[in-house]
């Protein structure tokens, strides 16, 4: 992973864009690093502000109202993030000329070496 995208290119690929093929590895490296959840909340965050932002200007009422309106928005629209996760990660991947499943199967690879570690650190622990 030697290329990255510029900040246009980020904003675009956050909000769905494709990006192009000689980034294909930084995209696949995005969504199977080991911080690829936090990845994911930051592209939702990035989706959802604006929204929030425009909304809280535009909605009558008490500063109160607003803010619980937004906050309550944002709370559904972070619900679903989470809840396509896994499923966005692949569509990610398959954009960028990826089989679907790829992601998944990158990550449970490098999830092997820490399993193995932690059943290791488990058994020397509990087992004697």
């Amino acid at each position: 992973m030697d290329q990255r995208p510029n900040p246009v290119q980020w904003v675009a690929y956050a909000y769905g864009a494709g990006l192009p093929s000689r980034l294909r590895g930084w995209v696949l490296h995005d969504v199977t690093t080991r911080t690829w959840q936090l990845r994911h909340l930051v592209r939702t965050t990035v989706q959802l502000l604006p929204i929030g932002v425009l909304l809280y200007l535009l909605i009558p009422g008490p500063v109160y109202v607003r803010a619980l309106s937004v906050l309550a928005g944002a709370i559904l629209g972070y619900f679903y993030s989470l809840a396509y996760m896994y499923e966005s990660a692949e569509h990610r991947v398959a954009k960028a000329g990826y089989p679907v499943g790829h992601a998944a199967a990158v990550r449970e690879k490098a999830d092997e070496g820490t399993r193995e570690a932690a059943r290791e650190r488990y058994e020397r622990r509990w087992r004697g």
